[in-house]
């Protein structure tokens, strides 16, 4: 299932985007919102793989509302304007729905969205691994990385960066979905919709905040209480 979220300040608009997406059975409707202020504040704690994002908003349109977002969800944007097209494309969007949006259409763009995380979120090639170290292709390369070796995984839109102890970070084309999947029961831990941490490494918290030299790592909401079942079951008093 994509997880999704819509953004239209248009009530009739938002509820017909909500409706398809509603009858799509590979989408999953997380939230709706009639501006962009509040699926900021959503997106700060909450996951998610795709937004329809109405363009033409009061205070903030879709465009500077995407371009301000560190690292956006993919992006279908709608709008009644069609002079947008080409700078929607220009943020990576996967697709671009002129209103009125009739079902077809609708299900078309959100087929393009499915072929899209089909291709980047099942990448068996990209990712081997043993209880010990990983496989990751990067640049062209195929490079083994000890699990010890990791302090914490960084997303970046399409791509991931991994921070090492002793060496610089290695990027490579992979979702956090599928490298949270890959670490999973192997003293890794998601933090925040952008990090995965070593639990092992962790040598300083402050302030719902893991700190590796002078990188500070933020635990949000979405993960605090089994973040803090860790440290509590660790803590020594």
């Amino acid at each position: 299932m994509i997880t999704c979220i819509a953004i239209d300040d248009e009530p009739l608009a938002l509820r017909q985007i909500t409706t398809y997406i509603e009858k799509t059975p590979f989408l999953d409707l997380k939230d709706c919102f009639e501006g962009p202020i509040d699926a900021i504040t959503y997106l700060q704690t909450h996951t998610i793989d795709l937004m329809f994002v109405d363009i033409n908003m009061p205070d903030i349109n879709g465009l500077d509302f995407v371009k301000s977002l560190e690292n956006p969800p993919k992006i279908i944007f709608t709008t009644a304007y069609s002079e947008y097209a080409v700078e929607g494309f220009r943020v990576d969007a996967i697709d671009y729905l002129l209103k009125p949006i009739d079902y077809a259409t609708f299900l078309k763009a959100s087929n393009k969205a499915k072929s899209w995380f089909d291709v980047h979120e099942k990448q068996p090639e990209q990712l081997q691994s043993n209880e010990d170290f990983l496989f990751i292709k990067s640049e062209y390369k195929i490079v083994r990385i000890k699990l010890d070796d990791i302090k914490y995984i960084e997303g970046m839109r399409e791509y991931i960066r991994i921070h090492l102890a002793n060496d610089k970070p290695i990027m490579t084309l992979l979702s956090m979905k599928a490298m949270e999947a890959q670490l999973a029961n192997k003293n890794f831990m998601r933090v925040h919709r952008s990090y995965i941490v070593n639990l092992n490494k962790i040598s300083t918290i402050e302030r719902n905040r893991i700190i590796f030299d002078k990188v500070y790592i933020p635990v949000s909401d979405q993960y605090k209480e089994k973040f803090q079942q860790f440290v509590e079951k660790n803590f020594l008093s």
